[in-house]
């Protein structure tokens, strides 16, 4: 039995139906078994293509990318993702667009819609601002849908908000239960998801925010670490309090980066901003305030320079498990000495957890495309035993 056959079979015993014709928002918007069938897609889709096989679930179609702040690994992910299932690609630049000559978001989003199966929007930058633009966008084409403007409604997949980062902490996770060798060993792991020094400003807080808030339902031990004033959204934080008392694992902070690492399993040292200061820029641009956007910069900046000792060291790694936690990076990392004087973590560390980090972000194409996968075949294990039977390959030798 290929590793397809077995997965495809435990796919059959999950309760997914909801995920077909649906969107991916949140991770604690799906349930438990919706995120074990986009664990298991993503490693079938996997196995699949090392073997050569055919994935391709269309013969045409368009998957739309929308990326409003800068990407590398999540763009490319897409692409790669799309360009697994037979989807191309074209991406939406707002300044190449008719978006600068007053074109609403309803028109825009059924304009580049006609022949879509799948969206993917990146709006990570505003606090308030990230979920709503991908909700409004489609809501319009929920609407173009309806009105037979449409032929059919094509799929949101969020390749971050101002809230989660779905496609990276589903990436990160998968990464550690091949790591930890399954799923069932992740109770009571202990994951130290902490604030890192950066020489920058202004990162978004949904990665921390999207940890905390799928880890939690693993059964592991969460700690979010920061300094005082380094908070996130409360309404998550909730959200990880909630999971962890369903899951039996625990969710905790401190504003210690050393109490989070000892005996850590799992580490996570990531900047992000304060969720307080990214609120007040948020209402600065809409104000058009470029002075006062300029002022928050400088003290934000000189706010994270008081705090360099938050940084991912060779010592403070010696506190963890052994010594040899995992260490994680949803990349690219403010390595000190390399990219910046000062930065998340130390060079040696860095360079010794290289590929291990690679292997990381190398599952984000995999998981978008199960998200598209699930949300677009009716009977996905059915369609992933006719692939493992089918004599299509991807590519002839």
């Amino acid at each position: 039995m290929s590793k397809t056959v077995e997965l495809a079979r435990h796919l059959e015993k999950l309760h997914i139906n909801n995920m077909y014709k649906n969107d991916f928002y949140w991770t604690w918007d799906k349930t438990e078994e919706e995120l074990d069938a986009i664990f298991t897609v993503a490693d079938a889709l996997r196995d699949l293509r090392e073997r050569n096989k055919s994935t391709r679930i269309f013969d045409s179609g368009l998957g739309i990318s929308i990326f409003r702040d800068n990407s590398t690994r999540t763009r490319f992910s897409f692409a790669s993702a799309c360009n697994l299932l037979g989807l191309e690609v074209q991406d939406l630049d707002e300044k190449k667009s008719q978006i600068a000559h007053g074109e609403t978001v309803r028109e825009t989003a059924n304009m580049v819609s006609f022949m879509a199966d799948v969206i993917g929007i990146r709006d990570d930058m505003f606090i308030g601002e990230g979920h709503k633009y991908q909700k409004t966008f489609m809501d319009a084409l929920e609407e173009g849908y309806s009105d037979g403007v449409l032929e059919q409604r094509p799929t949101l997949v969020n390749l971050q908000c101002d809230v989660d980062h779905p496609t990276q902490c589903m990436a990160d996770l998968l990464h550690i239960i091949h790591h930890f060798g399954g799923v069932e060993n992740l109770k009571g792991k202990k994951v130290a998801m902490t604030w890192a020094y950066s020489p920058s400003y202004g990162k978004p807080l949904s990665v921390p925010q999207g940890v905390i808030g799928l880890f939690t339902r693993m059964g592991m031990d969460v700690v979010l670490a920061h300094p005082e004033g380094y908070e996130v959204m409360p309404e998550v934080e909730k959200i990880a309090e909630e999971n962890a008392a369903k899951s039996g694992g625990s969710f905790t902070k401190t504003n210690s980066m050393e109490e989070a690492f000892v005996d850590a399993d799992i580490v996570y040292p990531k900047s992000w901003a304060p969720f307080a200061a990214m609120e007040e820029r948020t209402k600065l641009y809409q104000a058009g305030d470029q002075a006062g956007i300029d002022e928050l910069e400088q003290r934000l900046l000189a706010q994270n320079a008081q705090h360099k000792d938050w940084t991912c060291s060779e010592e403070m790694m010696g506190k963890t498990k052994d010594g040899k936690a995992l260490y994680l990076h949803c990349l690219p990392a403010d390595i000190t000495g390399v990219s910046c004087e000062a930065g998340e973590v130390d060079s040696s560390v860095f360079d010794r957890y290289m590929v291990p980090l690679y292997k990381e972000a190398s599952y984000k194409p995999y998981i978008i495309a199960a998200m598209i996968f699930l949300s677009q075949v009716k009977d996905p294990a059915k369609a992933l035993m006719e692939m493992d039977a089918s004599g299509e390959h991807r590519k002839n030798h």
